[in-house]
């Protein structure tokens, strides 16, 4: 058997391995997937000695930098588990507004650097997501209806191959490799050590509208919402949001909450973007209304952590659709009837779909990103709860043109998330750089 020459290696059932296991998966709810070896890479030469490692044994590798994976699509049985989240190297510059981060960087704690520069990325929406995971699968972040999706605005990527061969991916060498690494997610047959991004300047404004409505206004709502949102300002974020409760406004019943960022220049041009908001024909019924304030990023963070506890359970799955509101009604009405308790939570936004997005493997997108998030705390609830995402968005599949790895339940039910033609061209790819299948492919697919 060969040795490996990492410094922190745990063999299952050895002393250490589960909390090893534990400290790879984020969700409370943790799979009963047990990987041989679990590696904790702290360098790009400990990810070399593992991937030779698991080529001398004929170990498939897994590969962790953050644990958000909602399904912990890393985490499987047998095989070698690299977690390379202490990769997380930064460094930004200005000059040429570019950055050199690890995949194991903190990207709220990324924006934050950023920002105290008057710089910005287009990072994630919750804290704690670590860049790795967060640019493979694409990227869904803040003002990426201007900036586009996170993957977009990579600009290189070292890799260590499956042959342990570190090398560097840009439109000009492994062109191939590049454009897979933008948006296989975890289907990507290679370990990233490295990104290079490129950074951009922060808006001089961000600012945010907040309406309340009843549940009872559901039909109102959301015909209205779904039917602004190719219209609406690509500086604002439609998001829709509705759970049972808002505990942190002592609202202790289904509410539907729009709460919208906005990037502009100037307060007025931010005013003037979220004013569309505000035409709901219902808005005279809204329990808040305010058509704007100003706000930051750690407010949004803060508040958008309120809905995704720590130590919590949970499920996710979503679609992209282009259906029509009176098609889409019937399943979001069957959403909200079924809902679980508070801080479970549905959301539809509006997304910017373009279709003159650079040559990438990331190539499923629509209109409309609706997502279902289960949470809930006890184990005992587990039966209870486990299926409620995945059978809404089930029954919904037929309005469906697809799903984002973002919110991925491909182990309980599979979707396409790249088109046909790119995922014929990333299986050629892949044949090229893992002919051996070392690494692991997305759950639900062999």
């Amino acid at each position: 058997m060969a040795l490996l020459s990492v410094d922190k290696y745990y063999f299952r059932g050895a002393e250490g391995y589960e909390d090893a296991r534990r400290a790879t998966v984020w969700n409370g709810l943790l799979p009963d997937r047990f990987p041989d070896v679990i590696v904790q890479a702290h360098n790009a030469d400990d990810v070399v000695s593992a991937i030779g490692y698991a080529q001398a044994n004929g170990h498939k590798i897994g590969i962790r930098s953050g644990g958000h994976s909602w399904a912990a699509n890393h985490l499987r049985d047998g095989g070698l588990l690299l977690d390379v989240s202490r990769l997380d190297h930064c460094t930004v510059d200005s000059e040429h507004m570019t950055a050199d981060v690890g995949p194991g960087t903190i990207a709220n704690v990324f924006a934050a650097e950023l920002d105290s520069q008057g710089l910005f990325f287009p990072t994630g929406h919750c804290e704690g997501i670590r860049l790795g995971g967060y640019l493979l699968q694409g990227g869904y972040g803040w003002n990426s209806g201007v900036l586009g999706p996170a993957c977009e605005n990579v600009l290189g990527l070292e890799v260590v191959t499956a042959e342990g061969e570190q090398i560097y991916c840009d439109p000009e060498n492994h062109a191939d490799l590049y454009w897979a690494a933008r948006g296989a997610g975890p289907g990507f047959f290679g370990v990233v050590v490295s990104f290079k991004l490129r950074i951009h300047r922060r808006p001089a404004v961000l600012g945010t509208c907040l309406y309340m409505y009843p549940i009872e206004l559901a039909d109102e709502v959301f015909t209205w919402g779904r039917n602004i949102a190719p219209a609406i300002d690509d500086r604002v974020e439609l998001q829709i949001l509705t759970t049972t409760a808002v505990p942190a406004a002592g609202i202790d019943r289904p509410v539907i909450t729009i709460a919208s960022p906005v990037f502009a220049e100037s307060e007025e041009e931010a005013v003037n973007a979220l004013a569309v908001l505000g035409t709901c024909p219902v808005v005279d019924r809204a329990m808040v209304n305010l058509p704007y304030a100003p706000t930051n990023l750690a407010s949004w963070y803060t508040a958008v952590m309120t809905n995704y506890p720590k130590g919590h359970r949970y499920i996710a799955d979503n679609m992209w659709t282009s259906a029509p509101a009176e098609e889409l009604l019937p399943g979001i009405r069957k959403i909200i009837e079924t809902m679980p308790p508070h801080p479970s939570h549905f959301i539809l936004t509006g997304w910017n779909a373009r279709p003159d997005r650079p040559d990438m493997a990331f190539s499923v997108e629509d209109d409309i990103y609706m997502a279902l998030y289960t949470v809930w705390d006890d184990p005992a609830d587990d039966e209870r709860y486990r299926d409620w995402a995945a059978s809404n968005m089930a029954a919904m599949s037929h309005l469906a043109t697809g799903s984002a790895l973002a919110d991925e339940n491909l182990g309980r039910r599979p979707a396409k998330f790249i088109t046909d033609s790119n995922m014929a061209r990333l299986d050629k790819v892949r044949s090229v750089y893992d002919p051996d299948g070392r690494f692991h492919s997305w759950m639900g697919r062999r």
